[in-house]
């Protein structure tokens, strides 16, 4: 199981949380987000998958933000549809997208896409997602975009009827791990767990004492 941390936003904090060496941190591009991104990422280890969150985004915004980060996942936040994920998806990863390659003439980004889930979801919704994102990720509905801070209820999970894997999230924190460890339990695809604002000392401001301390119970290798 992977782990991903969401929200990041100051330099030194990005740097110390990589520190941590999770699977995959985010960096989210949305005006109205209190983490909203606008600066350059400090050199992470190549072990971790930098991942831009968008919301609703043009395409060529995003394209824009995958050449200048080297992002290796995409975070679909918004009422992406299936034909839009299939076009970006294309875009993506065809190597000739940009006239100077990132990276090794290698631009393939994973794809999630995010649905929002309080105390019901109808899991047809994802069908037609099916074979054209990588994973699904599981938020909890609230105000925001994101970052609310509650759990909804996996107890809607036990419905999930796809091969997908997907990544778990919405509201994480400390006193989720005997929680996390019962439904790792299960046999539902689960790829990652996606913290955030439960680890958080101010918006996009991750506290490092509260994540080692998730991963060492959580046990997460990565």
């Amino acid at each position: 199981m992977k782990l991903k941390v969401c929200g990041m936003k100051y330099q030194k904090n990005i740097k110390a949380v990589a520190g941590l060496q999770p699977d995959y941190l985010g960096f989210i591009f949305y005006e109205k987000s209190p983490r909203n991104f606008d600066m350059d990422i400090p050199e992470l280890p190549e072990t971790i998958k930098k991942t831009g969150v968008f919301v609703d985004a043009s395409i060529n915004f995003i394209l824009e933000k995958v050449k200048k980060h080297n992002f290796k996942a995409i975070q679909l936040h918004g009422n992406e549809s299936a034909e839009y994920c299939y076009e970006l998806s294309k875009a993506i990863n065809r190597p000739d997208r940009f006239s100077k390659p990132v990276k090794s003439g290698d631009n393939s980004s994973e794809i999630f896409k995010v649905f929002s889930i309080k105390n019901e979801f109808d899991f047809e919704i994802l069908k037609p997602y099916e074979g054209i994102v990588d994973y699904f990720l599981f938020d909890t509905k609230g105000k925001e975009k994101g970052g609310n801070g509650y759990t909804f209820d996996w107890n809607v999970l036990k419905n999930y009827n796809s091969t997908t894997p997907f990544i778990l999230s919405g509201g994480i924190g400390l006193q989720e791990v005997d929680k996390i460890k019962a439904i790792l339990e299960t046999d539902l695809p689960i790829y990652a767990i996606d913290v955030n604002s439960k680890f958080e000392i101010e918006p996009g401001l991750k506290n490092i004492n509260d994540l080692k301390e998730f991963k060492n119970l959580l046990s997460v290798d990565c």
